[in-house]
């Protein structure tokens, strides 16, 4: 049993070697001038550069580290997931690599959480510096969609920057699906969770990884995993393709009834609408089928390659599979 320490901070690391320094000297100030114990667990998700020599060189010289590196590239949501589970603290913040959520603000929230009695403190961004109109657009209307067909009341404006209570970590670690999108699911999971606005800056080096595919995968991953509305979508288009069907009939019988031929056009736009309502019904279905087919399959969320934890300058490396 891993002895519990009073904070935690994870962060996951994909290609990050130009930043790690950085974030390591940060991070460390930060977490020292809070006067207690505390732990740093970054995560190596399947890095190309040399993120992962990085680590162990910093873990080697401090012994607050905590180095997990994954087997591959598992993606963001779920190398957050690995260093959820293997965290001790009390209390857990959530950060970026890139160094546009502060960490020097983690004073300020974990004021928050302790004047607050909350278990969940998510940072709510009042402005994006450094983001293309482009991205600041795509956010725009991810939230504003999410809103208006999640089940789960999330937060506008909010990434997965937060500090949270060690019950809230627990909740969300057994949790068991595949697509995750986790600052939904600790929206989902309840308690006292309350805002901290600040102002997010801009990337301290590097690029950023969340390409358009990226950010629209976890899109879908949002709003299949909190809504099932989407299946609605299927009974309006078939309700679309009956009205459709409806006037079709109604403008032929009139044509006929003036003794004219309907035209194929209509019959054409009758087939097209048809066939669009049973291909859009059918793709909705599918995608839940599939995420249905991924829960069914039982396979782990993510496998670790190794973890470093040092002691006094002595790297304890540990293997398994999640």
């Amino acid at each position: 049993m891993r002895i519990r320490t009073p904070l935690s901070v994870v962060v996951p690391c994909y290609n990050e070697q130009a930043v790690l320094p950085a974030l390591h000297e940060r991070l460390s100030t930060v977490c020292r001038g809070l006067g207690t114990d505390y732990e740093i667990v970054f995560i190596n998700d399947g890095s190309r550069d040399a993120t992962w020599d990085a680590m162990a060189d910093l873990a080697a010289r401090d012994p607050h580290l905590v180095c997990v590196n994954l087997s591959r590239n598992y993606g963001h949501q779920l190398a957050l997931s690995a260093g959820l589970r293997e965290c001790t603290g009390d209390a857990v913040v959530v950060l970026d690599a890139d160094l546009q959520d502060p960490p020097e603000l983690l004073p300020d929230m974990l004021a928050v959480m302790r004047r607050e009695n909350a278990d969940v403190v998510y940072g709510k961004r009042v402005s994006r510096a450094g983001e293309s109109w482009q991205k600041r657009a795509f956010a725009r209307l991810f939230y504003w969609g999410l809103a208006k067909l999640s089940e789960v009341p999330i937060p506008r404006d909010v990434g997965d920057f937060r500090l949270m209570s060690r019950r809230v970590v627990e909740g969300l670690t057994a949790l068991p699906e595949h697509h995750r999108y986790i600052r939904g699911m600790v929206s989902w999971l309840g308690y006292k969770q309350v805002a901290f606005e600040y102002h997010r800056e801009p990337r301290a080096a590097g690029l950023s990884h969340y390409n358009f595919q990226r950010m629209s995968r976890l899109a879908l991953d949002a709003v299949t995993g909190f809504s099932v509305r989407p299946l609605t979508f299927a009974l309006k288009a078939g309700g679309v393709c009956l009205a459709a069907a409806v006037l079709t009939l109604a403008a032929a019988l009139w044509s006929w009834a003036g003794g004219s031929v309907p035209t194929g056009g209509l019959l054409a736009a009758l087939f097209l609408a048809l066939a669009g309502g049973q291909f859009l019904a059918i793709g909705i279905v599918g995608e839940y089928l599939g995420r249905m087919f991924s829960e069914v399959r039982g396979r782990p969320l993510f496998v670790i390659d190794q973890v470093l934890r040092s002691t006094h300058g002595a790297i304890h490396p540990r293997r398994e599979a999640a």
